[in-house]
């Protein structure tokens, strides 16, 4: 075991625990039978140090294990949000006016949507005792100011620029106007690209497609000998932001009962989502297919641990997901659940303005003061029990949408479906308790699974 001398590759000095992912900078080729050789942009799983702390165990994809030179990777970093505190989202040029002259600073300013032109926006600055009006253009996953000659990948960029040289505009902006109430997070393909999550377009195969989503079409692909999912954004303009902040929240979750973020594809005005692939779909159609015929108890209280399991480590780390349902579940080839769509998942215990959520799976306070918290997914935890017992039937049968809220407010609860164990049905009615706090935490009713799950045979 020889350490390679390469001048690019510098002395390696964190110690990297077992299980954290590092992904290669450069090919290696091993130089021993003990090497694990790997080619740039290859994933490895760390397995265990070695007194000399510039080489590792590793495991790749295939299970190989071997010899890994710390210096010939990098560790896998987590992609945060940037904060935008000046971002307003859907106001008027009106409110956006009476915002700034409430404040009358020269500089001053906001970025809101713009109202004419859908999926661009509106920079309102603040100039000797007027608001003045730029449209900011989206086009080509780029953002210009219109008249201006600089293009920007995101708002984070364009407004950094426009602090230090007003290059065109009536002033520098000088003071950001910060949004009361939800801050919302920018995501850079850069923090992609630095945290080592950027895959390649020309080592990924799409076969065939197998589905279509909100922000675009999830395709069956092939990157490296695996089977992965494809997720294609389909409205670049609007949607980039969101499909990369899905993207920026799934580099902070490993979890075996999480669908895992394999890499991001950039370039050719296409972005692409790439993850692990599920191959026996979700489990609404998953059970709606097999039924009673095939689907036996067992299966059952595995499916329902281990979507508890995964929504328990969300629970530890702050993190809301806001739309579980069975739809949202996908299962391998192992029988194995797992929880996806993370589209809509947020850190904290927080409120939000607007968005549309699928009101039969959202708790009454989510729905009626947009109040999301890991109480309200145990809310939808219970509708997603219910799925699961009643073999994918649609929640609240013979009772019209509009009516869902009214009746569950005066004490209305779904009937247990037929079959479904005294335990479960219990769990249910708990999720379903109006008052949050009375809800069972995630890691209460995995233990109450764990130990149903020990009995069932």
């Amino acid at each position: 075991m020889t350490m390679p001398m390469d001048q690019n590759h510098q002395q390696h000095h964190e110690t990297w625990p077992k299980g954290t992912q590092v992904v290669a900078n450069y090919n290696f080729d091993g130089s021993s039978p003990d090497d694990l050789p790997f080619k740039k942009g290859d994933v490895i799983t760390i397995v265990q140090s070695t007194r000399d702390p510039n080489w590792y165990k590793g495991r790749n994809d295939n299970g190989k294990e071997g010899m890994v030179p710390a210096t010939y990777v990098q560790k896998r970093k987590e992609v945060h949000l940037q904060a935008m505190p000046w971002y307003h989202g859907k106001i008027s040029r009106e409110e956006a006016e009476a915002l700034l002259n409430n404040f009358r600073e020269e500089g001053d300013f906001l970025i809101r949507d713009s109202v004419h032109f859908h999926g661009d926006y509106t920079l309102s600055i603040y100039f000797e005792g007027l608001v003045d009006h730029y449209r900011i253009i989206a086009k080509n996953n780029k953002l210009e100011v219109d008249g201006g000659d600089c293009l920007f990948d995101n708002l984070i960029q364009l407004v950094e620029h426009y602090e230090k040289d007003a290059d065109g505009l009536c002033t520098k902006l000088k003071r950001a106007l910060p949004k009361k109430g939800d801050s919302f997070g920018a995501v850079r393909i850069q923090d992609f690209e630095a945290g080592g999550w950027v895959i390649q377009k020309k080592d990924l195969q799409e076969i065939e497609l197998i589905g279509r989503g909100e922000f675009g079409d999830v395709y069956k692909g092939l990157y490296k000998n695996q089977f992965v999912a494809v997720k294609q954004l389909k409205d670049q303009d609007r949607a980039a932001q969101a499909f990369l902040k899905e993207a920026s929240v799934m580099t902070s979750l490993r979890h075996p009962n999480l669908v895992q973020l394999i890499g991001v594809v950039t370039g050719d005005q296409v972005i692409r989502l790439v993850t692990e692939y599920m191959g026996k779909g979700n489990l609404v159609e998953y059970l709606r297919s097999r039924g009673r015929s095939v689907i036996q108890k067992k299966d059952q209280i595995d499916f329902a641990t281990d979507t508890c399991s995964a929504m328990e480590y969300l629970e530890s780390k702050n993190l809301v997901h806001r739309d579980l349902a069975a739809r949202n579940i996908l299962i391998n080839e192992n029988n194995t659940a797992k929880v996806s769509d993370f589209g809509l998942a947020k850190y904290g215990d927080y409120s939000t303005e607007g968005g549309k959520f699928p009101i039969k799976w959202t708790a009454p306070e989510a729905l009626k003061n947009n109040k999301f918290s890991n109480k309200s997914d145990m809310w939808s935890y219970g509708i997603l029990l219910w799925e699961l017992y009643s073999f994918g039937r649609v929640p609240y049968p013979r009772i019209p949408l509009a009516d869902v809220v009214m009746h569950v407010e005066r004490g209305y609860r779904m009937e247990a479906p037929e079959g479904c164990p005294k335990q479960i049905y219990n769990l249910m009615l708990r999720a379903w308790n109006l008052n949050p706090a009375e809800r069972p935490t995630f890691k209460e009713a995995l233990q109450e699974l764990q130990n149903l799950r020990s009995t069932t045979v």
